[in-house]
C-alpha cells in the first residue's frame, strides 16, 4: 500500500501565480500565497495551495479542481438538480469526486438511503479527508456510503441493472483515460443502471464558452442514448468561466419542476439553505441562451469507443 501523501514534506512558502489555459488562446490566473504540497499519486499530479482570495485550492494535473470558498457553485448544481427533480431518490451512484464535496451535498437529502461512491484514485480521497476536511467533512464515514476504489467504467459495466435512482459522474475533463467515460457505449451502460422513468444521469458537460466543440459533442452523444437531455448553466469561479451540467433521463424533464415544489422538497428532506438552488433560481439555471442553443444545433459528431477523441483538447498548463 502506498503511503499517504504528506504536504508537510514538500511545501513552499514562496508566492506565485497559478496560470491555467481555458482555451488555446486565453486563460486566467490567481495568486497562491503558499504551496502546501506538490507531488504525484499513482494516477496523476496533485498540488495543494493556499490562496487569500479562495482559501485552499486543489489541483490535479495542473488544472484547478476545487476551491474552498466557491466550490458550492459546482457541487450544488451537480447534486441537487437531479435529486430534487426525482420525487424520492433512495439509491445513488457517485463516480469520481474524490474531494468529498459532491458526496457531502448528496447526503443532505434525508431520503437518500444508500450511496455507492466509486473513485479510481484512493490517494486523492485519503488526501482530501486529511487536508480538505472542510469539503467532505465526515461524509466518507456516513453509514449510508459504500466506498469502492476502482475504475468507474468497470464498476458501471458490472453493476446490477436498474439499481439506482440517480447516477452522478464527476469525472475529469475528456482526455487520456477519462475519454472512455464520455462515449455512447458508456452512456448506454449507465442507462442500464437507472430504475424508473423518474431516474437521472448527471454529469458536467464542459463549458460552452471555452470548449464549445466538447460541449456540443457531449450533449449530442447523450441525446443518442437518453430520450430527455436538459442542460443547466452556472458561472463557476474556480473554473474561471460559465460551466454546464447535463441531466439525462429515460422520461423526466428536470427543468419543468415548479418553484413551489422545489422549496417543498428542500424543506421535506431537511436540506438546509443552499447558495445556488432554490425555487426562485430553478428555472434560471436551465435557461439556454440563443448562442448556446446554436452550438447544440450546429454540426458535429458524437463520441464512441472507436472514436473517443475530442477535437478541442488542450493542455491547461502554461509551459
Amino acid at each position: 500500500m502506498r503511503k499517504l501523501l504528506d504536504p508537510s514534506k514538500s511545501g513552499s512558502a514562496e508566492k506565485r501565480e497559478i496560470r491555467e489555459r481555458l482555451a488555446p488562446g486565453w486563460g486566467w490566473f490567481y495568486q497562491a500565497e503558499e504551496t502546501l504540497y506538490r507531488g504525484k499519486t499513482e494516477y496523476q499530479d496533485i498540488e495543494l495551495v493556499r490562496t487569500e482570495a479562495f482559501g485552499t485550492s486543489l489541483l490535479l494535473d495542473g488544472a484547478t479542481q476545487v476551491m474552498e470558498s466557491c466550490e458550492f457553485q459546482y457541487h450544488e448544481p451537480m447534486a441537487h438538480l437531479a435529486l430534487l427533480a426525482h420525487p424520492e431518490p433512495r439509491r445513488v451512484l457517485l463516480v469520481g469526486g474524490g474531494d468529498g464535496g459532491l458526496l457531502r451535498e448528496v447526503l443532505k437529502h434525508n431520503c437518500v438511503q444508500e450511496v455507492d461512491f466509486v473513485e479510481i484514485d484512493k490517494e486523492v480521497v485519503d488526501f482530501s479527508r486529511r487536508y480538505l476536511s472542510s469539503l467532505g467533512g465526515e461524509s466518507f464515514d456516513d453509514p449510508r456510503v459504500r466506498l469502492s476504489f476502482m475504475d468507474g467504467r468497470a464498476f458501471v459495466e458490472t453493476a446490477a441493472p436498474a439499481g439506482y435512482d440517480i447516477v452522478i459522474m464527476d469525472m475529469t475533463d475528456p482526455a487520456g483515460p477519462s475519454l472512455l467515460l464520455y462515449t455512447k457505449e458508456f452512456f448506454r451502460a449507465v442507462r442500464r443502471l437507472l430504475r424508473g422513468e423518474n431516474s437521472f444521469f448527471v454529469m458536467h458537460s464542459e463549458s460552452p464558452e471555452t470548449r464549445p466543440l466538447a460541449f456540443g459533442r457531449i450533449r449530442r452523444t447523450l441525446a443518442e442514448v437518453f430520450p430527455v437531455v436538459r442542460g443547466a448553466y452556472a458561472y463557476v469561479r474556480m473554473y474561471g468561466t460559465l460551466w454546464s451540467f447535463a441531466l439525462s433521463s429515460p422520461g423526466q424533464d428536470a427543468s419543468l419542476l415548479e418553484s413551489g415544489e422545489v422549496d417543498r422538497r428542500l424543506r421535506q428532506r431537511g436540506v438546509g439553505p443552499l447558495k445556488m438552488i432554490s425555487g426562485s433560481s430553478w428555472a434560471g439555471l436551465f435557461t439556454g441562451l440563443p448562442y448556446i442553443e446554436a452550438i447544440l444545433a450546429g454540426p458535429g459528431g458524437i463520441s464512441t469507443d472507436a472514436d473517443p477523441e475530442f477535437p478541442d483538447h488542450f493542455d491547461p498548463r502554461f509551459r
